[in-house]
């Protein structure tokens, strides 16, 4: 379904009767309730049959595994199931088989965007979770908890990898239209459009890492299940962290329930975002934003300049609407989300830039992807140079980043061109720090120098932009040339 005005209203509507009327720990399993009927609902209608109830089903089976196997251990292995966690599983599991009782009702009155598959399915879904469960469970009891995480970890970075490489998805999707007695040959990526993959796995992966690492506290099964499915946050992010999470979590019991403050803080939130959307974003999108085709059919340079630009600024309202959105219903619930965006276009440079653009995204992959690499760069015998350590870290960054989005050679060039920018800038900034003390003596000169940098790294951003938008690398050179007035 997605974030439409519908949906909005809808959240809204139940976050301020959960406000309202929820009292004491009630407001955590409606959380976790709510959390889990989203996933269903959300997710838009598939071509392939049955995929916008298994894919759904999957999320919560992968996330469920991902708390089994971080749980805290004592000496002897792992603590005992608390009766809280084996009736939130039951609460799960009851919901989860709710939602397949859809296949019984008219199609006016489902919750699910097509007809779900019968109870043969719903057991496998079922039985397939258990032994997978059991099979944890046996590694844990044997001390190969190590094992167990890399497990769950490998085979989130494998899905991932499938289903963002084109090629992979697609044969995918032709598999299981065989499977399932569809044609083969339409088999497309729109088939396995998962909704909310993307921010479910960095979640888990997160809490894998830091269960492996001692930095993840103790989070029961609904806690751990509301983090990662969150449905706020669910669609687009952002991608908060499971110990700032839970500190929220602890507290919402005690929170005052219609407390202005918070209720009008979130209020105000959610109008912002929804005019950055539906206002500004959609208005460019009605033919004043660069497409594929418009980057084809523009012949004037000046008009492709103000294409781009219109897109630049598509983007960032459309992904910042989204993102006032989700936090301001989140205040309404009792949970602040970390921002992720602080007016990134306003960037003096490209390393600001960076830490002002999807915030939450940036400090995920430093986290767990450019100081545990460049850490192990420093420890090589013999250690590579400071400057190759730093061009490895900011590349290996970057592009993780654009792959992050898809795994094409369109994200892969993408990725580099921003890596390469904070690598310059890096080197750049080293070598002129004595010359920006001076310039900071004369207002004048540093007004004009800030004034200067803010174009550049505006520009930088924007035509970074063109590898972004065109998934074809030929259109998007081609298009990248024709700004500059080069071969028409």
């Amino acid at each position: 379904m997605g974030l439409g005005l519908e949906t909005i209203l809808v959240f809204v509507i139940f976050s301020l009767l959960y406000a309202g009327l929820a009292r004491g720990k009630l407001r955590q399993w409606l959380l976790l309730g709510g959390s889990v009927l989203a996933v269903y609902w959300l997710q838009p209608w598939l071509p392939l049959r049955y995929a916008d109830f298994v894919l759904p089903s999957l999320t919560l089976m992968l996330t469920v595994l991902g708390w089994w196997v971080t749980r805290t251990r004592d000496e002897k292995g792992l603590q005992p199931v608390r009766g809280d966690d084996w009736l939130a599983l039951g609460v799960i599991v009851g919901l989860a088989l709710l939602m397949g009782m859809n296949r019984f009702l008219a199609i006016e009155w489902r919750l699910t965007p097509s007809r779900p598959p019968g109870p043969a399915l719903w057991l496998l879904l079922l039985g397939t979770s258990a032994l997978v469960l059991m099979i944890m469970a046996a590694l844990l009891r044997r001390g190969k908890g190590k094992i167990a995480l890399l497990s769950v970890l490998f085979f989130l970075l494998s899905l991932f990898v499938v289903l963002k490489t084109p090629a992979l998805s697609e044969a995918l999707a032709r598999w299981w239209r065989s499977l399932v007695g569809q044609n083969p040959t339409l088999a497309s990526v729109a088939d396995l459009r998962w909704l909310g993959f993307s921010y479910v796995s960095f979640r888990l992966i997160h809490t894998l890492r830091d269960r492996q690492t001692g930095l993840l506290p103790e989070l029961g099964l609904a806690e751990y299940v509301t983090y990662v499915i969150f449905f706020p946050a669910f669609i687009a992010g952002p991608i908060d962290r499971a110990e700032r999470f839970d500190k929220d979590w602890k507290d919402l019991p005690g929170i005052l329930g219609w407390d202005a403050a918070r209720l009008s803080e979130g209020g105000a939130r959610i109008l912002v975002g929804m005019f950055k959307k539906f206002v500004i974003a959609d208005t460019l999108a009605l033919g004043m934003a660069l497409t594929p085709t418009l980057a084809e059919q523009t012949q004037n340079p000046v008009a492709l300049w103000a294409l781009l630009y219109g897109y630049a600024f598509r983007l960032y309202f459309d992904f910042a609407g989204y993102t006032d959105i989700a936090i301001g219903i989140g205040l309404l619930l009792g949970i602040r989300l970390p921002e992720n965006f602080r007016r990134p276009y306003l960037s003096t440079n490209i390393t600001s830039f960076w830490q002002r653009w999807h915030i939450t995204l940036s400090d995920w992959v430093r986290f767990y992807l450019f100081s545990p690499l460049t850490r192990s760069l420093l420890r090589r015998k013999p250690r590579p140079s400071p400057t190759l350590i730093l061009f490895i870290g900011l590349m290996a960054t970057m592009v993780a980043i654009g792959l992050w989005h898809g795994i094409t050679w369109a994200f892969f060039i993408w990725g580099a061109w921003h890596g390469f920018g904070l690598f310059v800038h890096k080197l750049w900034s080293d070598r002129t720090r004595k010359w920006y003390r001076t310039l900071a003596k004369t207002p004048g000169k540093r007004w004009a120098w800030t004034l200067l940098s803010w174009f550049i790294t505006f520009q930088f951003v924007t035509l970074g932009w063109v590898w972004f938008l065109l998934p074809d690398p030929a259109l998007a050179v081609r298009t990248f040339l024709h700004l500059f007035g080069i071969g028409w």
